[in-house]
């Protein structure tokens, strides 16, 4: 007997105390039309109202999801990938001693675990499927019947070498990786050959953020429109009418933008994308790491400072002008763990093998930084601008040629994370995106900006102020 995924989710035997409840109508809507079943009762209206499509006649090979925040995404995704794991027979498309791998990937490790904890939880509730367990550990599953199921973070390494019946896209509008600024569309790329063979599924769920990225553009090419790529868009309480309204609506009065991301399924209007990839390309020097210093040049320095126990890094970058234009000539990042005063050690003498004696610090950073660059015989004083300033200034002059930066995946990746939001207020604030870091960028666009006298400093080092308190109490 075949198991369908309405059996699944409704028999009693399987996951019905789970998912067979009338708070689940819109999830069986839409997963029984994604396999092409016929609906029943109120998931017509249910599936009318989130795909803005007729009834399903056929399965559809590709689901994009727009869902909102507590919205069951999570349980989704768990059942769809025990489901194709446990209820499915691939044998006859192995070559000997392959396995058919249903792969979760997740936006970064903590969110892959979460994953991973629903999957293995219900696998263990149910007696029958526990007995199909071979091995487990903390990020994979080997069944009895030649599947198993993994979780990984995003990467386009990750799912290379794989036979894959499905792969589920977990907060695919929040993917971030480390060597690349497209990273949602080249892990996509390289998923649909691994589903080739085993004639795989893709699943995208995701809440929705900026108006860019995969997610976005295929909602923007097939939502309401009918074929093979299923696209639904549903607020949070559509999905799960458990969650209480009133949490909405307080998130609303707080931040009516966020929020309406994050529990009506919008993609936010008031987030951009800050500078393009090919603008950066354009700046970049290839082979270029660092220049070393050249006598009678003026050098600039600018630093981003850490404390040294979190997760931001402590960046140094050094530039000088050259006619128009500038040249960033050094960068220096030290992750944590690490010493502030062994890293300020270390960045003096760099400092100093460039002539530069004199450096600028935030006005609100305290005695701290002060004091440890005073030991280095460099003198502390105060700078005027926030990073976001320093970001707006930088682009003209990126995108108009006038800069020469150093090859960097790292400075890559933060220059092409940088967003602008504009707030209700009609301000408009430049800052990295969710889980990603600036750290380098910001050092680097400060000392552009430094050298290319801009700012009242006439050179040196400036520490943001959102260091403030760190450094206050130290």
């Amino acid at each position: 007997m075949t198991v369908t995924i309405r059996d699944a989710m409704q028999d009693p035997a399987l996951f019905g105390a789970q998912f067979g409840g009338e708070s689940f109508t819109a999830w069986r809507a839409l997963l029984c039309g994604f396999y092409g079943l016929r609906l029943e009762g109120k998931e017509h209206d249910a599936w009318r109202q989130i795909t803005r499509r007729p009834p399903p006649v056929s399965a559809a090979e590709e689901l994009w999801l727009v869902v909102g925040r507590r919205g069951g995404k999570s349980q989704a995704a768990a059942l769809l990938a025990v489901f194709e794991a446990c209820f499915r027979d691939y044998s006859d498309k192995l070559a000997p001693g392959e396995r058919a791998t249903v792969m979760v990937l997740a936006a970064d490790r903590k969110q892959a675990r979460s994953a991973f904890r629903y999957i293995s939880g219900l696998i263990e509730s149910n007696p029958m499927l526990a007995a199909l367990v071979e091995r487990q550990d903390s990020e994979s599953i080997d069944l009895s019947n030649r599947c198993t199921i993994e979780v990984h973070t995003a990467s386009f390494r990750a799912v290379r070498g794989y036979s894959t019946p499905l792969v589920i896209a977990d907060e695919i509008a929040f993917w971030r990786a480390e060597d690349s600024a497209n990273p949602d569309r080249e892990i996509i790329n390289a998923i649909r050959p691994a589903m080739a063979t085993l004639g795989g599924r893709l699943v995208a769920l995701s809440s929705p953020y900026a108006r860019r990225g995969e997610l976005y553009e295929t909602h923007k090419r097939y939502f309401g429109k009918e074929g093979e790529i299923l696209v639904a868009q549903a607020p949070s309480r559509t999905m799960n009418p458990t969650l209480p309204a009133r949490l909405v609506a307080r998130a609303l009065e707080r931040d009516e933008a966020s929020a309406k991301a994050e529990y009506l399924a919008e993609f936010r209007k008031d987030v951009e994308a800050f500078i393009t990839r090919e603008v950066v390309e354009s700046c970049t020097i290839p082979g270029r790491v660092e220049l070393p210093p050249i006598t009678g040049t003026h050098y600039h320095a600018f630093t981003d400072p850490a404390g040294g126990s979190g997760k931001d890094a402590w960046t140094l970058a050094i530039a000088h002008k050259d006619g128009e234009s500038v040249v960033v000539d050094a960068m220096r990042a030290r992750k944590p763990p690490f010493s502030p005063a062994g890293v300020v050690e270390e960045f003096a003498a760099l400092l100093t093998s460039y002539g530069i004696r004199e450096v600028t610090g935030d006005r609100y950073a305290g005695e701290f930084p002060r004091e440890l660059f005073a030991k280095h015989g460099i003198t502390y004083t105060t700078a005027d601008r926030p990073r976001s300033d320093l970001y707006r200034d930088t682009l003209p002059l990126m995108n108009s040629g006038r800069v020469e930066l150093p090859e960097s995946a790292d400075l890559m990746r933060q220059f092409t994370g940088l967003e602008r939001r504009t707030s209700r207020a009609g301000k408009d604030t430049i800052d990295h995106g969710p889980g990603q870091h600036d750290d380098l960028a910001n050092a680097v666009a400060g000392a552009i900006i430094t050298a290319h006298g801009k700012t009242k400093a006439a050179g040196g080092i400036l520490i943001p102020a959102r260091y403030r308190r760190r450094f206050a109490n130290a």
